[in-house]
């Protein structure tokens, strides 16, 4: 995830990744995350809950606005 994630940034493409794990990403450290505190394998909830999901994909993507130098993970 971070790895792939850097290599693209290098390239000057922001990304950003949801992620379930916290501690994980922490290790990993990928330029953007959004953790959500979901459960594996629904890191955008249940799959009925549009309204969620919607929230979830728009406050990963504002995260694309934000330029970084160090890691960045925010809770959802």
């Amino acid at each position: 995830m971070g790895l792939i994630q850097s290599v693209i940034e290098r390239s000057g493409i922001p990304t950003v990744s949801v992620t379930v794990c916290k501690e994980l990403t922490e290790k990993v450290r990928p330029p953007r995350a959004l953790f959500v505190d979901r459960a594996f394998g629904y890191p955008l909830g249940a799959p009925s809950d549009a309204a969620l999901q919607t929230r979830i994909i728009l406050a990963a993507l504002g995260l694309l606005k934000r330029e970084v130098d160090e890691p960045l993970i925010v809770e959802f």
